[in-house]
């Protein structure tokens, strides 16, 4: 396994209180290499939050990191800085990315000069040129500035700066909303085809469900810092067992003109992270919920076991009362066409 995240929680304290908003609250998941694994959710939810704790831009409250099954967290000096360089990020919006004052020449060169991977200048040009050429760019493009390209362009030279030092590991996060429609699709295709080439697996953080189910395959529905529901990406998006993720991918827009919106699946407001609510954090917004949604945390079962799958199958997990022995007697476990219904 390249990354296994367990238990990875981060609080932030509130000054002059006691309280801490947990921004992340328990979260447990694992990246195989050549694997695209997808974090889909509200805005809030926690996502960005796992991103910057991967990348070590913010240190975790408690839980585990391990890349190629070593711990992140105890990493010094050589064993960090070989970490830094093989995950790398693509950030939401290239305008803030990149330095607007710097070249693409410089920015492309940055990660190779700090790591010491620069060579002389002739073999440092050809490493630029490739970079530009792997993202569909000329050679030319490394004596302009970002602002003198489209925003597709610059999410381009951002790509080709994260392939600089051949990591393994890149983490995505939004990299296509900031962009036009008509751009997102050649930017997917791009990061598709140097996965193929290069081997590399992603995390991608994303809003757009149309793009995580075409893009990735796995995926984990967070909500209110925790995980509701994650398993191989058909099974999630083919049969969403967690009422959160059915009223999810129920209320997503679909090109088809018979399509009805699915409106008032869920009512309310997302919780707050400052004081969550106890038990299932879904409950005071769940059409569903039982009494004891709000007493017990519930706890994540395999669905694809349930089903017959054997032990090395993937794992599709819910955390949802529903689905275990707390529902009432007789009743079955609820299917997306029964919530949209209600």
């Amino acid at each position: 396994m390249l990354l296994e995240v367990k238990d990875l929680q981060k609080h932030f304290p509130v000054r002059g209180t006691k309280q801490a908003v947990r921004a992340v609250d328990g979260v447990s998941f694992a990246v195989d290499a050549g694997q695209t694994y997808a974090l889909v959710g509200e805005s809030g939810c926690g996502k960005t939050t796992i991103a910057r704790l991967l990348l070590l831009l913010e240190r975790p409250t408690g839980g585990s990191i391990r890349f190629q099954g070593e711990d992140v967290l105890s990493l010094r000096r050589a064993g960090l800085l070989s970490y830094r360089r093989q995950v790398q990020a693509v950030f939401q919006d290239p305008s803030s990315s990149l330095n607007p004052r710097l070249k693409v020449r410089t920015l492309l060169a940055e990660p190779l000069l700090a790591h010491g991977e620069g060579g002389n200048r002739a073999a440092l040009r050809r490493r630029l040129e490739e970079l530009l050429d792997i993202v569909g760019l000329p050679a030319g493009a490394l004596d302009l500035y970002p602002h003198e390209f489209s925003g597709g362009q610059r999410q381009r030279i951002a790509v080709a700066r994260a392939l600089a030092l051949q990591p393994k590991l890149i983490v995505l996060d939004e990299p296509t909303s900031a962009l036009d429609v008509s751009i997102r699709a050649q930017i997917v295709n791009l990061l598709s085809d140097i996965q193929r080439s290069f081997g590399l697996a992603y995390l991608v953080i994303a809003h757009d469900l149309a793009l995580v189910e075409h893009f990735s395959s796995a995926v984990g529905v967070m909500y209110l810092g925790a995980m509701a529901e994650s398993g191989p990406s058909d099974s999630v998006f083919g049969s969403p067992r967690h009422p959160y993720t059915q009223a999810l991918l129920g209320s997503a827009p679909r090109p088809d003109p018979d399509h009805q919106p699915a409106l008032g699946l869920i009512h309310g407001e997302i919780g707050s992270a400052l004081n969550p609510p106890p038990g299932c954090r879904f409950h005071p917004r769940c059409p569903h919920a039982m009494p004891v949604c709000a007493e017990r945390v519930p706890v994540p079962r395999d669905m694809l076991a349930t089903c017959g799958g054997s032990p090395a199958s993937p794992t599709h997990l819910a955390a949802c009362h529903l689905l275990g022995p707390d529902r009432p007697a007789g009743q079955a476990a609820i299917s997306t066409q029964e919530l949209i219904a209600s």
